[in-house]
């Protein structure tokens, strides 16, 4: 279950017209803040993030899995978003095993550098021509609001 302060900054966000994945960012920063803090761990920084998104998508952000992503990725980001249409209960023992699975896990996956690792290896994925439009639009961006 996200915190209600989540809830509320991914609403605002979107109040302010800004896109699903910066919603969904605020998901994922909780998540990566669970780890830090040992409320659990986590297998690889790329589960970390999966977690985050997978609640974005529970708690009613519309955020389509990727283009490249897998078959499987693909139908459960379409799970997650009709879950988010609609509350069912929650097993409390398969929750329960989740938890203490994921206790057992490492802390170090939400480090700087797992970060900054899994960071760069996204970027590395992406065309020159994707990372160069995007920087410029970033450069739009922080001339319109400086």
């Amino acid at each position: 279950m996200p915190e209600k302060e989540t809830i509320q900054r991914a609403r605002r966000d979107k109040r302010q017209g800004k896109s699903a994945s910066t919603q969904a960012g605020e998901f994922v920063h909780e998540e990566i803040d669970h780890v830090r803090h040992g409320k659990h761990g986590a297998r690889s920084t790329k589960q970390a993030i999966a977690i985050g998104l997978s609640k974005a998508r529970r708690a009613g952000v519309k955020l389509p899995a990727s283009k490249g992503s897998s078959a499987s990725t693909k139908r459960q980001a379409q799970h997650d978003i009709a879950e988010g249409r609609t509350h069912h209960k929650k097993s409390a023992k398969r929750a329960t095993a989740t938890r203490s699975a994921l206790k057992r896990e490492t802390r170090a996956s939400a480090s700087h550098t797992a970060l900054s690792r899994q960071a760069k290896s996204a970027a590395r994925k992406r065309s020159a021509a994707s990372r160069s439009a995007a920087a410029r639009k970033a450069a739009r961006t922080r001339a319109r609001n400086h």
